[in-house]
């Protein structure tokens, strides 16, 4: 119990003080729009009727760069062609696009983000997600934090809507390691891939910097592609950022705990989940915001359980998130694990929208 408090107290000192640098010194993403910029929006989607007309919207009314919107529909079985089609018939700026078969060895997203910035027309290519919804000038001003700060890529988390318990149980982890464990927190200040980071449902890249280094077409199996895409244009040289996202951007990722734990469980073995780094990774969450509930009536434990709560507060400020989803830290610490040990040790494929994914890592 003596040696075991200390240990508690310093794995959750370690997050606490590197996420309190990390947010201090998070960008905003802001500055001058390069002249003849063009944006363009490109989004993937598969079975998005519910999402893509407001999606398309709020793409289409950005302020302070001209812009052109594409989608792609993969395959979906419902009315998204339909409903893309009909707004293009009105809106000039708005194309749509038809995913072809999905070849082997190549992962949905991927594949219509490929096709998408094929045709492309764009100087910068603003990937996101059909349930992301862009704040008026958010493609201005991530061209312009890319130009000021010569940057091939600049990426967000963006405000994320809770709308169940399930979700606040699950969601919220997106950004906890992201800030707490990441050293740099994405910042260009690293060039070195490892440290590299983005997040695929607001990921903008520069058009040119994007084809010289393969973009997509180089991640084919990769489920987890906007990371890739960081590691590989930090690869090539180029620099990438993560910015703050809560002002640019908001969506709700998933609806209940089902859908949460079967989104994050498809891309985990090419983050946390794999045999080397999950135990790491199990050591250093659940022993800094776990373990302390363990070793109470402490006072280093009380003391590790206020500096993670203070961290996840801090976090929940700054994304944006649920207030009242900070009191249920500590669950969404082992729902994060859990989901990661459940991809890790599972037999069967992980799957998305009636497609099957093989255990893979991102290189």
């Amino acid at each position: 119990m003596i040696a075991a408090t200390p240990l508690a107290l310093g794995l959750a000192a370690l997050p606490a003080g590197l996420g309190a640098l990390n947010l201090a010194m998070l960008p905003r993403a802001g500055g001058p729009v390069p002249a003849g910029a063009l944006v363009s929006i490109l989004v993937p989607a598969r079975d998005e009727a519910a999402n893509i007309e407001a999606c398309v919207a709020a793409a289409l009314a950005q302020q302070g760069v001209a812009v052109e919107v594409l989608v792609m529909d993969d395959a979906s079985t419902d009315a998204t062609a339909t409903l893309v089609a009909a707004l293009a018939v009105r809106e000039p700026r708005l194309r749509l696009l038809r995913a072809p078969p999905l070849p082997p060895g190549w992962t949905g997203k991927v594949h219509a983000c490929a096709g998408l910035a094929a045709a492309a027309r764009g100087s910068h290519l603003l990937f996101i997600d059909a349930d992301v919804r862009l704040a008026p000038a958010a493609a201005a001003r991530l061209v312009g934090h890319a130009a000021r700060r010569r940057l091939a890529l600049v990426s967000g988390v963006p405000r994320q809507h809770l709308g169940s318990l399930g979700e606040a149980l699950a969601v919220p982890a997106i950004n906890l390691p992201l800030l707490g464990y990441l050293p740099g927190g994405g910042r260009a200040g690293s060039r070195w891939p490892a440290l590299a980071a983005a997040c695929g449902q607001l990921l903008l890249v520069e058009a040119a910097a994007y084809r010289a280094a393969g973009g997509h077409a180089a991640l084919h199996a990769v489920l987890h592609d906007a990371l890739a895409l960081a590691r590989l244009l930090r690869a090539a040289g180029a620099r990438t950022e993560v910015v703050a996202g809560a002002g640019l951007a908001e969506c709700r990722m998933y609806h209940g705990l089902g859908e949460a734990w079967a989104g994050f469980r498809k891309n985990a073995r090419e983050g946390m989940a794999t045999p080397l780094g999950l135990p790491v990774w199990t050591l250093l969450l659940a022993g800094g915001h776990l373990w302390p509930w363990l070793l109470l009536p402490s006072p280093a434990a009380a003391l590790a359980l206020l500096l993670g709560f203070g961290l996840r507060a801090a976090i929940s400020i700054r994304a944006r998130e649920a207030w009242w989803s900070v009191p249920l830290h500590p669950l969404t610490v082992a729902v994060a694990l859990a989901i990661q040990w459940h991809a890790l040790l599972a037999r069967r494929p992980a799957g998305w929208k009636g497609r099957a994914y093989p255990s893979t890592k991102a290189a």
